[in-house]
């Protein structure tokens, strides 16, 4: 997408996924945007990356329209395609969980959506947010954005954001792969799994906002009651609990001398500790018997 010369999507109505498939092109290609039906040598040419209009998906000419695939096809939307074809959808779909909620709204509608997602219809309208709503307004009253112009501008950031969040996810979890350890240890009298992540250089500095995320996906995640990692603002650690485990309850290691923070509902602690035996000694204090 490093030669496109132009972007260009329907006019009229903006929708979510439209809006999305020009933010994550233009991370690729800061190129301008033209909101009108194309031409046939729009479509013949491979500099013109078409969006959500044309009934043609060729990924090889940077069309990317869904419109024309049968009605009973998952629902599948322009952005969908736009990172199928970037090498980005499996992962997309695994780090951002609003995919596929987007790709049914766009191509199943509101009713089938809630019906899909076990909600009352009017739910979905108390979920807008004023953001989505300018942004769109803007974006389908335009007829050409170019760079430099603000909604272009955060269209952009959007596109690089939404692009770097999966591709640093990923990232996150193969890093937390090699790096993560699993503890078994015996808390108040029962067996248990605490996982520890150790401080090293080579980590990412949020690694451990995926730690959660790496946990999910492990066979023993149900034995894990609890977290180490380090510290973003010291060179300790922060305690946590799994899923909110009630088997650990931090306040009950408040008073320790090398604990500078244990909040109030015992969900999570920082220590100035940095040595293993210290860490397990507090997170086995921590322990609560059920």
């Amino acid at each position: 997408m490093n030669e496109l010369s132009l972007l260009l999507t329907h006019p009229g109505g903006a929708h979510k996924d439209d809006f999305l498939a020009c933010c994550v092109v233009l991370a690729h290609a800061a190129v301008p945007i033209e909101r009108r039906d194309p031409t046939e040598a729009d479509l013949a040419d491979p500099s013109v990356c078409v969006i959500d209009i044309g009934h043609l998906h060729e990924p090889e000419r940077n069309n990317f329209d869904h419109h024309q695939l049968p009605s009973d096809h998952v629902p599948t939307c322009a952005l969908s395609l736009v990172l199928q074809h970037l090498g980005l959808y499996e992962d997309a779909r695994e780090f951002c969980e609003w995919l596929e909620t987007a790709e049914w709204f766009d191509c199943r509608g509101p009713v089938d959506t809630s019906r899909w997602l076990g909600l009352d219809r009017g739910l979905l309208s108390k979920l807008n947010s004023p953001i989505d709503l300018t942004l769109l307004r803007r974006f389908a009253g335009s007829t050409r954005l170019e760079p430099g112009q603000p909604v272009w501008e955060v269209m952009r950031m959007i596109g690089e954001d939404l692009v770097g969040h999966v591709v640093s996810s990923r990232n996150k979890l193969e890093q937390l792969r090699r790096h993560a350890l699993r503890w078994e240890l015996e808390i108040a009298g029962a067996p248990a799994v605490v996982v520890f992540l150790p401080r090293t250089d080579t980590l990412a500095d949020d690694v451990a906002t995926s730690l959660d995320r790496y946990i999910e996906r492990q066979p023993w995640a149900h034995q894990v009651v609890g977290s180490i990692y380090p510290d973003r603002r010291s060179r300790g650690y922060g305690l946590g609990r799994f899923r909110d485990n009630p088997r650990l309850d931090f306040t009950r290691i408040a008073a320790e001398p090398d604990v500078h923070f244990a909040h109030a509902r015992g969900f999570v602690a920082k220590t100035s500790a940095q040595e293993i035996p210290r860490l397990r000694e507090l997170v086995l204090a921590a322990g609560v018997s059920l």
